[in-house]
């Protein structure tokens, strides 16, 4: 007959066995797949993000073309919350 010492050391040892199988299929198996999936997908939007970056910048480098030099000059500076007083003379020399 099982005494309650055997039975009690049996459950340790299989709660000891089962932790020590879960800890290699984690370690081993999961884990590792659960890596790649992960930097596949931070690839991924990477690569969305980039290609709508590159997008955004396309339209913007169309729009500034089209700018004449003196609302070039006032963009940039109101941008950086500047007086847009030394553009005067880029709208002069237009005019010339």
């Amino acid at each position: 007959m099982i005494t309650k010492t055997a039975a009690v050391a049996g459950g340790v040892g299989g709660l000891m066995l089962a932790f020590a199988i879960f800890h290699f299929v984690n370690t081993f198996w999961l884990l590792p797949a659960a890596r790649k999936e992960a930097r596949d997908l931070y690839i991924a939007e990477q690569a969305v993000t980039d290609r709508k970056t590159e997008l955004e910048r396309k339209g913007d480098d169309a729009t500034l073309q089209t700018l004449t030099d003196y609302d070039l000059c006032v963009a940039g500076l109101r941008g950086n919350r500047m007086p847009i007083d030394p553009c005067d003379q880029l709208r002069r020399t237009g005019e010339e």
